[in-house]
């Protein structure tokens, strides 16, 4: 038995060990905002937070985050900086086909509770490890300087 904090809740799951993470909040939790994308942590999809920080769900195995806090994109409207990241992504219209959407979106948290006024050239470096198979990355970097602006002025 391995107990999870998944989005601020105790979970406790009976699972290999080595399952990967991804397939824990996918299969195991139902909580499919996750997504799998490559499964070799190089496109980005399955980003989620580990005690803050972005970590590729599809390659981590669960015993790695047991009694660490997982956060998913499934939390990120309770967290003022993923809401004021997902209203920029709406208001940029930056989805397209949208399966890359909620990992850009956790690696974008990430970079603005780390970097909260990034250069254009940090966003590009923050964002490289997330691949959008539309090209959407013009309107990534404007959301997130939007939401840059945005909480640098209070704002929500």
């Amino acid at each position: 038995m391995t107990r999870l904090q998944v989005n601020g809740q105790a979970k406790d799951i009976d699972v290999p060990e080595d399952m990967p993470l991804l397939w824990v909040l996918r299969d195991e939790l139902g909580m499919t905002g996750t997504k799998f994308g490559c499964g070799m942590a190089l496109c980005g999809a399955c980003t989620v937070h580990v005690d803050g920080a972005p970590v590729r769900a599809c390659v981590t195995p669960v015993s790695v985050v047991a009694g660490r806090a997982v956060a998913t994109i499934e939390a990120m409207a309770q967290d003022r900086v993923g809401a004021v990241v997902q209203r920029a992504w709406v208001e940029n219209n930056v989805a397209q086909c949208g399966y890359c959407q909620a990992g850009q979106i956790m690696s974008a948290v990430n970079l603005l509770k780390t970097t909260p006024q990034p250069s254009d050239s940090e966003i590009d470096e923050a964002m490289s490890g997330n691949i959008c198979r539309c090209g959407t990355y013009a309107r990534i970097r404007a959301a997130i300087q939007q939401a840059a602006g945005r909480l640098a002025r209070g704002g929500v």
